[in-house]
């Protein structure tokens, strides 16, 4: 885990191009853009995942079992929201109390999810990052953005983060994943962040409850993750052993997800990107059937590529210069919010137990404001 935030490490992560369908005459080909090196006996990936873009991956070694045009760019949504909490989590002190304003929460885009931050309110700083988490909060997220710099200067820094990551195929623009011009992501990089923040317990503990009480109202409301494999709302069955980690939907991005399950000492990684049949909640389904998948070839595949980051063959002042642009606008963590190593939090399970509750003891909270005709981003 070290390699992966190396400030040493600007490097390139990638896989190796698909192999040639036509290359072997007796037996057919994967799908286009489809990566996967089955050893005599492991189960076929499934056939009926339409996502444009996947990746399975071990999240403990990087190892990608399988991918499908795992570089190919297309909007994130919210799942970009994993990219701004590793970039701001180390700089932000979850005890902290901040009284938000009007400024805080100016240039939301319209038709946004939100969990309800209110001007003149004073949250903690451990709300809004579950604000963000469960409610997918774009309000949140523009708030904690204030506190960590200002939208722009936030911009920068995940910017410099991703390419910190290896993960070269993010050009961010929006730190909530609004859909915005030129804001793209990948699979690959989307696991890349994913791994990433698994590696600390803070994010690993937000990413895995399931539902929270967020202050407002004179008092407190439920919210509720919208990420249905963890949550097992609408009819989405909770997936066994899941972590996490984070889902998103706009009209242009169509639903994206990244999601993380624990089977034994396995750890499985898997991001789906947009699938192109099956409806709203097909993105679940389809991360569903791939970690089904990983678990069962976990030990018959062989590695198609690695979430671990390569350093680039550049010249020592080339790197001194890259480096440098990077701390000119990422600042330093503080002494005690060093980058951990890859683990998981132990209050995973604690934020799971109640899931089978959480219908009975949330309220919904009606939030007014404009709204495009699609459903609210996640």
């Amino acid at each position: 885990m070290a390699a992966l935030t190396a400030t040493a490490a600007i490097g390139l992560c990638c896989l190796a191009p698909a192999p040639d369908s036509s290359a072997s005459a007796t037996q057919a080909g994967p799908p286009a853009g489809e990566q996967v090196s089955l050893r005599p006996g492991a189960p076929s990936l499934p056939g009926d995942v339409s996502a444009l873009s996947y990746v399975v991956a071990d999240a403990r070694t990087g190892k990608v079992l399988a991918a499908r045009n795992a570089h190919r760019k297309l909007p994130p949504a919210s799942t970009l929201k994993t990219l701004f909490a590793v970039t701001a989590l180390p700089h932000l002190r979850a005890e902290d109390r901040h009284t938000v304003s009007e400024q805080d929460l100016a240039g939301i885009g319209p038709g946004s999810s939100l969990v309800g931050v209110e001007p003149g309110h004073t949250y903690q700083v451990s709300d809004l990052w579950r604000g963000v988490f469960l409610s997918s909060g774009n309000d949140a997220v523009h708030v904690l953005a204030s506190l960590n710099g200002g939208w722009e200067a936030t911009a920068a820094q995940m910017q410099a983060k991703a390419r910190r990551l290896g993960a070269l195929d993010t050009e961010v623009v929006s730190p909530d994943g609004y859909d915005t011009p030129g804001q793209v992501s990948s699979a690959f990089d989307l696991a890349v962040f994913g791994r990433a923040g698994l590696a600390r317990p803070d994010f690993a503990e937000y990413c895995s409850t399931a539902w929270a009480q967020f202050p407002g109202g004179g008092g407190s409301y439920g919210i509720v993750n919208t990420n249905r494999l963890l949550s097992g709302a609408n009819g989405i069955a909770r997936y066994p052993g899941i972590v996490g980690i984070k889902n998103g939907y706009t009209s242009n991005a169509g639903n994206t997800l990244i999601a993380a399950a624990k089977q034994g000492e396995r750890t499985l990684l898997v991001t789906v990107m947009n699938p192109q049949a099956g409806g709203g909640y097909a993105v679940y389904e389809e991360a569903r059937a791939l970690l089904d998948w990983g678990f069962k070839a976990w030990d018959n595949v062989d590695a198609v590529g690695s979430l671990e980051p390569v350093r680039a063959t550049k010249s020592p002042t080339r790197q001194a210069q890259i480096q440098a642009r990077v701390a000119a606008v990422e600042p330093e963590a503080r002494a005690d919010e060093a980058e951990p190593r890859w683990t998981l939090a132990s209050s995973v399970a604690g934020g799971l137990a109640v899931a089978g509750t959480l219908f009975l003891l949330v309220r919904r909270r009606t939030i007014r404001g404009r709204r495009e005709r699609q459903r609210p981003t996640e």
